[in-house]
C-alpha cells in the first residue's frame, strides 16, 4: 500500500514539476495554458490520490475524492475558457519569424526555436 502511494505522489510531484517548467520556457499564452491545464490536472489528480489511499477509508477520503473530481472537471474548462477569451479579444498565437536571409530572429532563439533552412 505504501508504494502505491508513493507512486502516486512522485507521479503527481513530476507532473507538477513539468507543469512548472512548461510555463516558464514555453514562449506564448496559448503554449503556456496548454502545458499547465494538461499536466496541473494530472499531477494534482495524483497527487490527491495518493492521499486518499494513504488516508484510508475515512470521511476525508471521500471529501478528497470529491476534490479530485471537481479539478478534473473544472481545471480544463477553466483554461479552456481563459484560453478562448484570449483568442476572442485578438491575442494572436506566437509564430516564429525569420529575417530575409532566411536566420531566427535573436528573440526566437532565446525561445529554444530551431533554425530552418529551405535548400
Amino acid at each position: 500500500m505504501l508504494v502505491l502511494v508513493i507512486a502516486l505522489m512522485l507521479g503527481g510531484a513530476f507532473f507538477l514539476t513539468v507543469s512548472a517548467i512548461g510555463l516558464l520556457r514555453l514562449p506564448d499564452f496559448y503554449a503556456r495554458t496548454h502545458a499547465v491545464g494538461k499536466s496541473e490536472t494530472l499531477g494534482t489528480i495524483l497527487l490527491l490520490s495518493g492521499l486518499a489511499v494513504y488516508n484510508g477509508w475515512e470521511l476525508s477520503t471521500l471529501k478528497i475524492l470529491f476534490i479530485s473530481g471537481f479539478v478534473l472537471i473544472a481545471n480544463p474548462t477553466a483554461t479552456h475558457a481563459i484560453s478562448r477569451a484570449a483568442f476572442r479579444s485578438g491575442l494572436q498565437p506566437w509564430t516564429r519569424k525569420k529575417k530575409n536571409n532566411g536566420e531566427v530572429n535573436k528573440s526566437d532563439k532565446q525561445h529554444g526555436a530551431k533554425l530552418e533552412r529551405k535548400g
